[in-house]
């Protein structure tokens, strides 16, 4: 392989817009250069809030980019979806200090997807062993890599990365026609349940699309409204990982991917959720809620988005992490990854153990989910 000089990036805006995105091979909104840098632009990610962008670039030498990462160095373990607290508490009472490390990621994004890019596999090889070495030089604890592609994940085990599975539940579309197609699919008593729950909410309110062009200021004003209520009754203090400007941001690069669904009572928006549209998939991500209607989050974010990407033609739903709750109402489990490189033995050796227990432990849940308890038919 020609050899590839490396560069480290405090701003995405240095690699720019179309080296980075020449080395995408999907429509992944998250991965692209628009979204990365809106989260820089609107201080969601910087040092004050404990993401520090550090992204690395190999070039060859004609000064061609041939392989980014999107990658930080992390002052917590926040946003990440991946849970290392234990570690970082276990190391640190051992003496040692966890933080900083570093994350290779799509901040506060749980979405599975390419984390090294570039086309080609040595040179994806390279990022990781440029990630290792600068986890090293700089004396930082770890490196986490969460949620690559599958066949990211086998190769980094391969280099001798510690492997981490979890699970997401995600509704995928059988060439249904309608929702009732779907319900069809489903056993008799989930039919019911899906469909008395869909009535009682909308019996109480209206629900709308508004997409792409349609969106303006005043929606994300909204949705921003919505996101924040839900925050400060979820966990009492602080502010969303989400600046509202980052809203503002993606709408004026991202806007076509961007699909709202609010729910209104009368005239009045009092719900509401974000998705993103990308290629053949609906993901969907932060929401929330000035009323208290039971069910209202399953019907904003769980049926319709089916509805959606039934009308579509989208084969997936992604409605992020957590929640076998979702499994009921048509979402699967499916496996997520993350690979990790410790750099003290010390910590090294019992994270191995634990990971390789925890990798059965979910292997066997997710064969139990999806053969005992199964919302749809048997035999379907």
């Amino acid at each position: 392989m020609t050899a590839l000089t490396l560069k480290v990036h405090s701003r995405i805006a240095e690699i720019g817009e179309s080296a980075w995105d020449a080395l995408r091979d999907d429509d992944n909104p998250f991965t692209s250069f628009a979204y990365l840098e809106a989260l820089e632009a609107t201080a969601c990610v910087d040092q004050a809030s404990g993401w520090q962008p550090v992204h690395l670039s190999l070039s060859d030498d004609t000064g061609a980019i041939r392989g980014v990462i999107p990658l930080y160095v992390k002052y917590h373990s926040m946003g990440e979806y991946v849970f290392d607290q234990s570690w970082a508490q276990a190391y640190e009472q051992a003496g040692g200090d966890y933080y900083p490390k570093l994350q290779a990621a799509i901040p506060f994004t749980p979405v599975t997807g390419a984390r090294l890019l570039s086309p080609d596999p040595e040179v994806r090889q390279a990022l990781v062993q440029a990630a290792i070495s600068l986890c090293d030089s700089n004396k930082l604890s770890s490196l986490h890599i969460t949620f690559p592609r599958e066949v990211e994940w086998q190769a980094m085990g391969e280099m001798g990365l510690l492997q981490r599975q979890d699970q997401q539940f995600w509704w995928d579309n059988a060439g249904y026609k309608s929702f009732d197609d779907f319900l069809a699919a489903l056993s008799s008593n989930r039919r019911k349940v899906i469909r008395r729950e869909r009535r009682d909410v909308q019996s109480i309110v209206d629900l709308k699309w508004i997409v792409g062009a349609e969106i303006t200021e005043a929606h994300l004003d909204q949705l921003y409204g919505f996101i924040e209520n839900t925050y400060d009754r979820k966990w009492g203090t602080g502010r969303p990982y989400l600046t509202r400007a980052f809203f503002s941001r993606i709408s004026e690069t991202m806007r076509d991917q961007m699909a709202l669904v609010f729910a209104y009572e009368g005239s009045e928006a009092v719900a509401g959720a974000i998705n993103f549209i990308g290629g053949d998939t609906l993901y969907g991500r932060q929401w929330g809620a000035l009323v208290d209607v039971p069910f209202l989050h399953f019907e904003v974010c769980y049926y319709q988005a089916i509805d959606f990407a039934i009308a579509r033609g989208l084969k997936r739903v992604e409605a992020g992490t957590q929640g076998e709750h979702k499994l009921s109402r048509g979402y699967l489990p499916n496996p997520v990854y993350s690979a990790h490189y410790i750099r003290d033995k010390r910590l090294r050796a019992p994270v191995e153990a634990y990971l390789v227990r925890e990798r059965e432990a979910i292997a066997e849940q997710m064969l139990f989910l999806v053969e005992e308890a199964s919302p749809f038919k048997k035999g379907g």
